[in-house]
């Protein structure tokens, strides 16, 4: 049995996952994609080892969608298969899954024009958020104040070579408090749950912007949410992304390669360990 890591940047997680597959004994082989190639010509797709599963960890949206695609075609367990990672990497695909299952989103609405988009926006009313519908971290996030910045931003947008750019996912401010939650789910486990909190002089609660996290305690049902939400996706290894409205958790983001650094410092669970022994059950199966 092997199961194998695939990334193209070697980071904290990554990391992390290789120092718990060591103390656990775990066969692991540590897959640089710059460094393989795939026969895809064939009547059999080759890959270069015959892997039990595959946890793809690629900071590059394009380079673990299609990472899982081939395994996944090859009849490798990918943790997350190809089907969950588009999802995720798609933020329209991720907001229909979730309220084709009732889980509860912000308000949102999707243009594909400048002027349909404003109209858009004054439905949702003012403050509103405008999201790439590819993207981490934050980047490119922008909330506008009214139609003024709004107009300003969507024709900066459309000026673009980049066609992701003239497509405009809208959203709703939501009010919360300053932080918004980070779960991680495993599995059918919900292995640790963090308030991330904004920086100073920043409205984004992202880690990677120098938010802080701190344990957050869920409810019962917030945490059922949580888990519907994962289930709705797909499964495997998520982070999945709420925030605290004044009608409850709604959730507005699903990560499929999910950063855990920040979740690590305050979780009670070694959530490299049980990312890894997640794998090696999907292995075994």
């Amino acid at each position: 049995m092997k199961i194998a890591i695939a990334y193209d940047m070697l980071r904290f997680e990554e990391k992390a996952l290789i120092n718990e597959a060591k103390k656990l004994s775990i066969p692991l082989e540590i897959l640089h994609v710059d460094s393989i190639s795939f026969a895809l010509d064939t009547a059999h797709i080759s890959t270069p080892e015959n892997y039990s599963a595959v946890i793809q960890r690629c900071v590059s949206h394009a380079r673990g969608l299609h990472i899982s695609a081939i395994f996944d075609e090859c009849g490798v367990p990918t943790i997350n298969s190809y089907e969950v990672t588009a999802i995720c990497d798609d933020k329209i695909l991720t907001t229909l899954r979730l309220a084709k299952h009732g889980i509860p989103t912000p308000k949102t609405r999707i243009a594909f024009d400048q002027d349909q988009a404003l109209k858009a926006l004054d439905k949702l009313g003012y403050p509103a958020v405008i999201k790439p519908i590819v993207g981490s971290w934050g980047r490119l996030v922008a909330r506008v104040r009214d139609r003024e910045e709004a107009s300003a931003l969507i024709e900066s947008r459309s000026s673009g070579l980049n066609p992701n750019d003239h497509i405009f996912y809208l959203q709703e401010y939501v009010k919360r408090p300053a932080r918004d939650i980070r779960a991680i789910v495993v599995g059918d486990e919900l292995v640790t749950t963090v308030y991330r909190y904004q920086p100073p002089n920043d409205w984004r609660t992202n880690v990677a912007r120098g938010g802080t996290s701190e344990e957050a305690r869920l409810t019962n049902v917030e945490s059922e949410l949580i888990l519907k939400a994962a289930e709705a996706i797909g499964g495997g290894i998520l982070g999945i992304d709420a925030m605290e409205s004044p009608s409850g958790l709604v959730i507005h983001e699903v990560n499929s390669t999910v950063e855990f650094r920040g979740a690590s410092t305050v979780s009670r669970n070694n959530i490299a360990r049980k990312m890894i022994e997640y794998a090696l059950r999907v292995a075994k199966k």
